[in-house]
């Protein structure tokens, strides 16, 4: 933004703000309440990607969070374009990404009288964000935003959000640039206590089953080569959680899979035997222990962690260590020796040849096909980004992740929807790269007007619709535990999805037989002119295997649909 020598309004000396903290580009729709930043952003070098949807842009500046490690930034106006990103704000805070979230508010003399497009945004956000600032006074707007980028990326991350009444945007600013912070109550965790790495250290020595589960902190923290340093001197078998997936690389022989409800076999097998599991920036959820009281009972439990809330919240370990998980594997690794696990190995390398992934070759086209050809074909080389429901759990299955911030998934809201938006904030983030979304046709319908948003800007990502007529996981619960009364989980009146992507001008493709599979991905990898999309039009009654019922223990993990009727876990989702 050029200097002129005038007093900058309050807009504009946001903005000023956010280019000193190097953003590269606002997500944001337009608004009266938000128009004065808005304004100041024409004059600006960072780049405004006008979106569709607000929730659209909060999946974007997501997505672009957790490809690039940068956070990402939203610009929405007030009232229902406040409201509009909680889910994404959910989405973020559950999977701790750094979003900052810029909200239009009506003018401060009107608060809480009900004016036109008011909303108690901060009141209404309060359970789903890291933290969040209503702005009181013009002259405030440097220090809360230096303060919103060290709170959203310090620590454990997560998001931000900014209320700015539109009086505050226009008024003038004499506030000088702020450099530093000074939050005397704030101090995230960073090396770890000597004595508990002593005592971790000689668990891990005593081990002969050792297990290693790495979770989204472990991506977050970018402890990946200290991950696989540690799993080649233990020789210890790693497991990684949904969004765990990238921090070791899945084609490493130490490298057993995810775990969990629909993990490999050989991963839940592996933990349910274990003597020792280290979770390494893993929250322990109930995706990946089932039954609690089963859950690695005899095994020593270890939790690397820098949120000190996570200790003690699902699991007791026997032993915490607060503090950042790259830094703590640094500081482990000089202190530990082999384990004696070559038994163990050979167990799991059993186990890996008794439980493959499989799926049916014939009677129509399965999206493991599809998926297992994308991995096959390239796809392990590029950034995926997924909706939420069976195609995700079959492509975390299926296409191995062998980089961190290469897999975006909605973990803990498991928020549908999010992938095509977010495969267009990690492809702004990381333009260089491969960006596929491999979506549901239930998920992609909620955000799939951000296709305009794609298509304007060119941008080269790849939409894969995993096309089953239904919404999958819900269909296959309803199979298996509810006598196949099959209630609203069918999509009657699905369009064409080839014909809706012609209509933005986007480039599109049916797969209907699986020997069109291979020809119609190499045409989508190859293809770079803009967006493109494929329609998968897969079988529409397959569940995912293995499953491990709700509230059920890894050991009752079932292998293939059983032939006896499944009772349905009460209370459980």
């Amino acid at each position: 933004m050029p200097q002129t020598g005038r007093i900058p309004t309050g807009g504009e000396r946001l903005v000023q703000c956010l280019e000193r903290e190097g953003v590269e580009c606002v997500f944001g729709l337009q608004g009266g309440a938000v128009m004065p930043i808005f304004d100041a952003l024409y004059d600006s070098k960072i780049r405004l990607i006008q979106v569709r949807h607000e929730q659209g842009a909060t999946h974007m500046a997501d997505g672009y969070a957790r490809a690039t490690g940068r956070p990402g930034v939203v610009l929405v106006t007030s009232g229902p374009g406040a409201t509009n990103t909680v889910t994404g704000l959910l989405t973020a805070l559950m999977d701790s990404v750094p979003i900052i979230v810029i909200t239009g508010q009506t003018v401060s003399p009107m608060l809480g009288k009900d004016a036109f497009q008011e909303a108690d945004v901060t009141g209404i956000t309060y359970a789903v964000v890291k933290h969040s600032y209503l702005l009181k006074h013009v002259n405030d707007i440097p220090r809360v935003l230096k303060e919103a980028f060290y709170l959203a990326t310090s620590g454990r991350p997560g998001p931000i959000l900014i209320d700015v009444p539109k009086d505050i945007s226009s008024a003038k600013c004499t506030a000088p640039f702020v450099d530093e912070v000074d939050l005397p109550g704030y101090h995230p965790a960073a090396r770890l206590d000597a004595a508990a790495l002593d005592r971790a250290a000689a668990a891990l020595a005593r081990s002969q089953r050792p297990v290693l589960y790495a979770g989204h902190g472990a991506v977050i923290a970018n402890a990946s080569r200290p991950l696989l340093k540690l799993a080649e001197k233990l020789q210890a078998p790693v497991v990684t959680t949904l969004l765990g997936k990238g921090a070791m690389p899945e084609d490493h022989p130490l490298h057993l899979g995810m775990f969990g409800m629909h993990g490999t076999a050989y991963a839940n097998r592996a933990v349910a035997d274990c003597d020792l599991i280290m979770s390494v920036g893993g929250r322990w959820d109930d995706r990946i222990t089932g039954k609690l009281s089963e859950f690695c009972k005899d095994a020593i439990k270890i939790h690397i962690d820098i949120d000190p809330a996570e200790f003690n919240k699902i699991v007791r370990p026997d032993i915490s260590l607060l503090g950042d998980a790259r830094l703590a594997l640094e500081d482990l690794l000089p202190l530990v020796r082999p384990c004696n696990s070559a038994d163990w190995l050979k167990q799991c390398a059993a186990w890996r040849k008794q439980f493959p992934l499989r799926y049916a070759k014939k009677g129509g086209l399965r999206a493991q096909h599809v998926l297992d050809r994308l991995d096959k074909l390239g796809g392990r080389d590029c950034i995926l980004t997924t909706d939420v429901g069976q195609h995700q759990m079959w492509a975390a299955q299926f296409c191995l992740t062998t980089k961190p911030h290469h897999w975006l998934s909605s973990g803990g809201a498991g928020t549908m929807g999010f992938g095509m938006p977010a495969a267009i904030g990690a492809q702004f983030g990381c333009p260089d790269k491969k960006v596929w979304a491999i979506v549901g046709d239930g998920g992609f319908q909620m955000t799939m007007a951000e296709l305009a948003t794609a298509a304007v800007h060119k941008l080269p990502i790849k939409v894969l619709i995993i096309n089953n007529g239904f919404l999958g996981m819900i269909r296959q619960w309803q199979d298996l535990f509810y006598d196949q009364r099959f209630t609203a989980a069918a999509l009657e009146g699905n369009p064409d999805f080839v014909k809706l992507a012609a209509a933005y001008g986007i480039k599109g493709w049916h797969i209907r037989r699986a020997g069109d599979v291979d020809r119609v991905l190499k045409a989508a990898m190859a293809y770079n002119d803009g967006p493109c999309l494929v329609d998968a039009e897969v079988v529409h009654q397959e569940n995912v295997f293995p499953m491990i019922p709700a509230g059920a223990s890894l050991r009752e993990m079932l292998v293939e649909r059983p032939r006896h009727k499944l009772e349905k876990p009460a209370g459980s989702t």
